[in-house]
């Protein structure tokens, strides 16, 4: 950054943070009392300090003591080469406040395309955000933005973020784009998106736009917890169509429960997801689709030794992506749809899907199919999956009313009842002009799953009156291991065991091919499909060509 430039002052009153270039926010007026707007002090040190990083090429770090540190109205816009290091989430704590501009998304800290010019050539190097917590509780705003995030950068290099607690934030909470060589670690993300009403752009808790530095973006997300967040838990999402979807990000070790998705892929190239659990998300666990702003579907991405359990609907929900995709060593449980769920969505890539691999998964105890395929496939490979227990929704239809039945919040009981346990899992129950879903049953209560993202009940008008009457939607006969009802062409299935240990048995066959499905070309050997409710198999369209040989639960053809 060339050599110092005369006239720039950064010296605090006792000279020695000079030296180490940490510089204590009190001593610049940034008082975090919690009542003073510390935003124009802080923006005036945060230019003062980039200044001088960017006339010696040495970053400066901002420390801010424990405290309420209230940033109104407006953003601070960043700087290369400055830092801000807090005492620790829940002691210094940023408070972000529009009281004086309702009009205004207030992020702590911003530095973007559209209203600072943010690219390649203009970026922030060398920042780091770590050990503070940030409140977008009292931002409040007419109508969605999804510029009032908790952090807005684009254009980072070299960046750390560390430590963080980001919270209640009108849209995304962690919303950085175009992030190369750097480090996002041990963020938590909560109720963020808290205006997003489940289409709009963001409201996520860690939303990372990618593509902006070319064919690789070197970025590792690593050990953050996203909870209760309007759409995704953590998501990356390639930002224009026609870039390439970029190589080298890593998402490990993070936890994503009660959003609206997990953690997505809408565009990147070679994702890798490994050991994460994703935990009572409303759509999906995982989900690959092109639902991003460029309808760009992730490819040749990995997800491995992960958990994707007790989501309201699908563990894994899969489409448009031209493929490859390989998920490996996965735990895929208790999902109230499917295990797996292959579809397509309207926009974007609507071709087959090349060179899908589910490998060494244990599926086991979803409502209905353990694997669904409702888009076309080809060359895809299933391989050891054990697939098994699935097809809990069993129950038949049910109603009740009168002194019997009563709500709560997150409930529905009736003590006259006698349901199957488990066999709701997934449906819709109907109470007068409101439904909810049910993600678990025993013979007596159904408990429901929030009426979105981070709601504190399951009914959007009221929790209804004692006694009023309730019904649920019958059970569909066919709840197989996996289910075909796409076009399969030169798929390999080897060495899966599919089956039913239940008692009594709820997965009705090891595999059925439906009238919309078939089966060509296909290698299908070593199997076991013995042990369903009424078969190893259901062909309503018969396999044609191919091979199979040597699956138990099936006659040789």
């Amino acid at each position: 950054m060339g050599q110092p430039k005369a006239g720039i002052d950064v010296m605090t009153r006792t000279g020695t943070a000079a030296d180490t270039g940490v510089f204590n926010c009190h001593d610049h007026r940034v008082v975090g009392d919690g009542h003073a707007n510390d935003q124009p002090m802080l923006q005036a040190l945060v230019d003062r300090l980039g200044e001088a990083a960017a006339a010696d090429g040495r970053p400066r770090t901002i420390y801010c003591p424990p405290g309420i540190y209230l940033i109104r109205d407006t953003g601070v816009v960043w700087r290369s080469g400055v830092c801000l290091i807090g005492a620790g989430p829940a002691v210094t704590r940023f408070v972000l406040d529009n009281s004086g501009n309702r009009n205004e998304p207030v992020p702590l800290a911003w530095f973007t395309e559209l209203k600072h010019g943010a690219s390649r050539d203009n970026h922030l190097a060398d920042c780091i955000f770590a050990d503070f917590e940030v409140d977008g509780s009292r931002v409040d705003l007419p109508d969605y933005n999804p510029l009032s995030k908790g952090l807005g950068l684009q254009y980072v290099l070299r960046g750390l973020f560390r430590n963080l607690y980001i919270h209640d934030t009108i849209g995304t909470g962690f919303g950085c784009d175009h992030l190369q060589d750097t480090l996002v670690w041990a963020v938590t993300a909560h109720r963020c998106g808290r205006l997003d009403n489940g289409g709009q752009m963001g409201g996520a808790g860690i939303g990372i736009g990618i593509g902006g530095w070319g064919d690789v973006e070197r970025l590792s997300i690593s050990s953050c917890t996203t909870i209760g967040n309007g759409t995704n838990g953590i998501f990356v999402e390639l930002q224009q169509g026609l870039w390439p979807p970029p190589r080298g990000i890593r998402i490990v070790d993070c936890h994503a429960e009660d959003n609206r998705f997990g953690i997505s892929d809408w565009g990147a190239n070679g994702l890798v997801v490994n050991a994460c659990t994703m935990f009572g998300n409303h759509e999906a666990g995982f989900d690959l689709s092109s639902q991003g702003t460029s309808s760009v579907a992730g490819r040749g991405g990995l997800v491995t030794n992960s958990v994707m359990d007790s989501n309201v609907r699908d563990g894994l929900g899969i489409g448009n992506t031209p493929g490859p995709y390989s998920f490996t060593g996965n735990r895929i449980s208790g999902n109230g749809r499917y295990g797996y769920w292959q579809h397509n969505l309207n926009a974007g890539n609507r071709g087959p899907a090349g060179n899908i691999v589910l490998d060494d998964n244990e599926i086991w105890a979803n409502a209905l199919a353990g694997i669904h395929l409702d888009a076309d496939l080809f060359d895809a490979t299933m391989l050891n999956n054990r697939i098994r227990d699935n097809g809990r929704r069993a129950a038949p239809a049910a109603a009740g009313g009168g002194d019997t039945v009563t709500y709560t919040a997150k409930t529905v009981t009736d003590t006259a009842a006698s349901w199957l346990r488990g066999g709701h899992l997934g449906k819709c129950v109907t109470v007068g002009e409101q439904s909810a879903i049910v993600i678990s049953n025993t013979e007596t209560e159904l408990t429901l799953a929030p009426a979105r993202p981070g709601a504190t009940t399951s009914w959007k008008i009221g929790t209804p009156l004692k006694g009023t009457p309730y019904r649920i939607p019958d059970s569909p006969d066919e709840r197989p291991g996996i289910a075909v009802a796409a076009a399969t062409d030169r798929t390999t299935k080897r060495g899966n065991r599919v089956w039913d240990s239940q008692q009594p048995r709820h997965q009705t066959h090891g595999i059925w091919i439906t009238e919309h499905g078939s089966c060509h070309d296909s290698w299908s050997t070593g199997n076991n499909f013995l042990g369903n409710a009424y078969g190893g198999a259901r062909f309503d369209t018969a396999p044609e060509g191919g091979y199979w040989r040597d699956n138990l639960g099936i006659d040789a053809t």
